[in-house]
């Protein structure tokens, strides 16, 4: 099964330079970051951004479509989960929200250098299996 597993990378960024790459990707102030995200055809994706995305998606679409829509409304409603949220960004690769483990090796390798300085404060690598990974919350 370890052959099928896909990953992704999510930064926690400093707070300075992750309202940076919410409003302005493209600033020079980030240009470390950007730079290896171009050369690995990556981008970034707020966490806050994407369950925003989701919940409007959700309202427009109808709500009972949409099984975290609930949960994720409180989660983007709260004030510390907010502030936790908008410094966090997932890594899409290729266009692709998890990938090949070489291609998020290789990605991790080159951002590892700027974990701890002013721009990153942590990277965490997640994979495709259940067994790792928290379980949807249940409907209410």
């Amino acid at each position: 099964m370890s052959d099928d597993l896909k990953f992704q990378l999510r930064l926690t960024l400093n707070d300075e330079f992750a309202q940076v790459a919410r409003s302005d990707p493209g600033n020079p102030l980030i240009s470390a970051l950007a730079d290896i995200l171009s050369r690995h055809d990556a981008v970034m994706k707020c966490q806050f951004d994407a369950f925003a995305d989701y919940v409007s998606e959700a309202e427009v679409n109808g709500v009972k479509n949409f099984p975290l829509y609930e949960w994720t409304k409180k989660t983007i409603e709260d004030p510390a989960k907010q502030s936790k949220y908008t410094k966090s960004f997932a890594l899409y690769v290729s266009g692709e929200e998890v990938y090949a483990k070489d291609k998020a090796d290789a990605l991790e390798a080159e951002l590892k250098p700027l974990v701890g300085g002013p721009i990153i404060a942590q990277m965490f690598k997640y994979d495709t299996d259940p067994a790792h990974n928290p379980q949807p919350p249940r409907p209410t």
